[in-house]
């Protein structure tokens, strides 16, 4: 039982992690939209590089880039809790039910990986060069989110046993 209560207890803290994040980018609206901003603008990035042509000036596209990032922050939300709902349902139920209900948890689970994944190194820190970048550079922040992300699913992913 107290294998479940941990995958249970580090999905919500996930849950947790990820409503606190989207209540902070909705009401704290500017800080990391400045953040957004200057990425898609690589004002930052070394001098002279050969990639500032992929460079985006417009602040309608900032914007939507940044309510995006807010959108999958708030979906990643809700499919968590939701996986801590069915989680916490089948707690005493046999193995095989326990097994069905992470389903939820892991889309939420996939979807937050593929918000660092993509978003913020691949998008972010390649294609704008955000590594380059010593102020505007989100990329040790999303290495890390990934990672504590990453094992969380890999401990949901262990298979459980009947008591």
């Amino acid at each position: 039982m107290i294998q479940r209560v941990a995958k249970i207890s580090l999905v919500a803290v996930l849950a947790l992690s990820y409503t606190l994040v989207a209540i902070d980018n909705v009401t704290d609206y500017n800080s990391n939209y400045q953040f957004v901003r200057h990425v898609l603008m690589m004002d930052t990035t070394f001098p002279g590089n050969h990639g500032m042509w992929r460079a985006i000036d417009s602040p309608a596209i900032h914007t939507f880039f940044y309510a995006t990032i807010i959108a999958w922050e708030t979906a990643t939300s809700l499919l968590l809790w939701w996986g801590v709902a069915r989680l916490l349902r089948a707690l005493r139920s046999p193995a095989q039910e326990f097994e069905r209900a992470k389903t939820v948890a892991f889309a939420g689970l996939t979807l937050s990986m593929l918000l660092w994944l993509v978003a913020f190194m691949t998008v972010g820190g390649e294609w704008f060069m955000m590594w380059q970048s010593s102020t505007w550079n989100g990329a040790t922040a999303a290495g890390r989110e990934f990672t504590v992300v990453g094992i969380v699913f890999l401990i949901l992913q262990q298979r459980e046993r009947e008591a």
